[in-house]
């Protein structure tokens, strides 16, 4: 049972992400702007996923385009990458700027810009689409530059907490591709 979860998390939590979009105004209905950007990271950032992982299509263009045919990501480590890696950060970062500090809704935010800032990149690099560019244009730059000018507003957005959200987001991707380099033989 456990490895069909892993095998196929992305489709129930595309479904579950348009059903977060289609409820949002009633759930959010009461919160502050930079909440409500905060939030809607992780239903943005599970449509996204659909687009990258549909047909196992990013871990399949990693393993042949950077891991050079070797087995750089497992299906176990896209599970927990984005499971309870992006989606728990996203969840944490909610519930600390609802309870903390609007500042902490930055670690979301950051994760959402920096993910479709790589993805962009890595298009420009290798003149070519890769999964899940189109939403990371489409959605994840849009909404990122609207959480950061939110935050900001609120006077959550201390250079503190910038450097949180950006450190954390960084780390992660770093993180991501040390394990992936690291599972590739050889080296």
């Amino acid at each position: 049972m456990f490895a069909r979860l892993i095998a196929n998390w992305v489709y129930g939590g595309f479904l579950a992400g348009l059903w977060l979009l289609l409820l949002t105004p009633v759930l959010v209905h009461s919160w502050p702007v930079s909440l409500v950007t905060t939030f809607l990271c992780l239903p943005v950032y599970m449509v996204h996923q659909y687009e990258e992982h549909d047909n196992d299509r990013f871990r399949l263009f990693v393993n042949q385009k950077i891991g050079k045919r070797r087995v750089g990501l497992s299906p176990l480590a896209v599970f927990v990458i984005n499971v309870p890696g992006v989606w728990g950060v996203i969840g944490i970062s909610l519930a600390l700027a609802a309870t903390v500090s609007a500042g902490f809704g930055l670690l979301a935010v950051y994760l959402v810009l920096l993910n479709g800032t790589i993805h962009i990149v890595q298009a420009v690099i290798s003149r070519g689409y890769n999964p899940g560019l189109g939403t990371a244009i489409v959605l994840f730059l849009p909404l990122g530059g609207y959480g950061i000018a939110a935050i900001q507003q609120t006077g959550g957005g201390t250079f503190l907490m910038h450097m949180t959200g950006a450190g954390a987001a960084i780390a992660i991707h770093v993180a991501i591709i040390v394990h992936t380099m690291r599972q590739r033989p050889g080296l």
